[in-house]
């Protein structure tokens, strides 16, 4: 499977200098975690939709940061 055959999300919230904005979606139920500054930053799937560049994708909203130890 190549990158345009991946399926993608679309992030909403957390840091605002986080760039990155369309992620490979995770599997059905499982939330997005991205390294981020010396911690994770986690985000939940929404029922909402957003018009995107890539296309109609499912969006994922911020709900929490762990750090990591260190």
């Amino acid at each position: 499977m190549n990158d345009s055959d991946t399926a993608k999300a679309v992030l909403e919230g957390g840091p605002a200098d986080l760039t990155e904005r369309v992620v490979a979606q995770p599997e059905a139920g499982a939330d997005v975690k991205l390294l981020f500054r010396g911690g994770y930053e986690h985000f939940r799937r929404t029922e909402r939709t957003q018009d995107t560049a890539e296309g109609r994708l499912p969006v994922y909203e911020w709900w929490e940061r762990t750090e990591l130890p260190g």
